[in-house]
């Protein structure tokens, strides 16, 4: 009988540094109502001069592996979703894995697949293990967005977060439980929507480049929105869809934390009240790759996700892409 693959701990990671709307507020010309009415968003973590990607990253994969009883040794996988890494080259996976002390044998390597990072990491990470190469994945999403922002844009800056989510999965023998499935796609039609022009091979550092502020995430927000709420939809309906469940089996719906307004535009399509959604944006903003994970390891904390119940996580990213998974706890 072939095992299942499940997640075995969950753990998480902000910078203990809080910026209010109300301290934005003193550095661009906005408000804390013009951030709450428009996104939901009251409060974001930002990480400090010495706390890259890497270092929030290993802090929650280090509690995900305590979560799951396990040591670092077990670990024979690390793939990390990020759109911040520590650099272009070596991979920000191989950081944290010289930070915890994983195997050399393990398998390590990073992931851009934008906000949608993590649910393209954790299908990946399961295709290898029920492929049989890997017994412990280290699944992780993290970002340090803060240093990608544009401080004087208000349209931006307001909206990010820095943190990471990561889960710990293995193998077990009952049926049914577990990751049940993924859905990932991608649109990439307009590059430009969402994006960090500067920096790759297009258009590499230079002094135009940073002049031109090219080096920080632009983003076309009216556009993004139309998108988000067709794809997030879209791609909850289809994952239901493929293993023949309805929206009222869905315990919990974990979606990206990047709009509130976003996620009641989901409620309705799903015809599901608001309360059976994990929202945290509200203290976190869009840590992009690690919002879903960071909201999934506080509702398994806290006391809100049981065996036997399914979870429905849904995300859209720059590119832009867009995933679904269904769990079975």
């Amino acid at each position: 009988m072939p095992s299942s693959i499940v997640i075995l701990g969950t753990g998480s990671c902000a910078p203990t540094k809080i910026v209010s709307n109300h301290d934005l507020a003193k550095v661009v010309d906005t408000s804390d109502e013009w951030i709450v009415t428009r996104t939901g968003i009251r409060e974001r973590h930002i990480a400090g001069q010495h706390e890259p990607t890497s270092e929030l990253a290993a802090r929650a994969a280090s509690a995900a592996i305590a979560d799951a009883r396990l040591t670092a040794a077990d670990i024979d996988l690390v793939v990390l979703a990020t759109v911040t890494p520590d650099m272009p080259m070596p991979s920000t996976a191989c950081a944290v894995q010289r930070k915890l002390g994983i195997s050399e044998r393990a398998m390590c390597f990073d992931l851009n697949a934008a906000c949608t990072g993590f649910l393209y990491a954790l299908d990946v990470a399961r295709s290898l293990m029920a492929a049989g190469h890997h017994r412990h994945a280290l699944v992780i999403g993290a970002e340090k967005l803060s240093s990608f922002l544009d401080w004087q844009d208000r349209s931006t800056c307001v909206l990010f977060g820095d943190g990471a989510g990561a889960v710990v999965l293995g193998q077990a023998s009952e049926p049914g439980r577990g990751i049940l499935g993924c859905y990932l796609g991608a649109e990439g039609v307009d590059p430009s929507l969402l994006c960090i022009p500067g920096g790759g091979c297009l258009h590499p550092a230079s002094a135009h480049s940073v002049e031109h502020r090219q080096h920080y995430v632009k983003m076309k927000g009216r556009e993004i929105f139309k998108m988000a709420v067709r794809v997030m939809a879209g791609a909850a309906r289809e994952i239901l869809e493929q293993h023949g469940l309805t929206a009222d089996q869905i315990t919990w719906v974990i979606p990206h934390q990047a709009n509130l307004r976003i996620i009641e535009t989901l409620a309705k399509d799903l015809a599901l009240p608001l309360d059976r959604f994990i929202i945290n944006l509200d203290r976190y903003g869009n840590t992009s790759s690690a919002s879903i994970p960071i909201a999934l390891d506080e509702a398994r904390r806290a006391g809100r996700i049981h065996p036997g119940e399914i979870s429905l996580l849904v995300a859209f990213g720059g590119g832009l892409t867009y995933g679904s998974a269904l769990i079975r706890w």
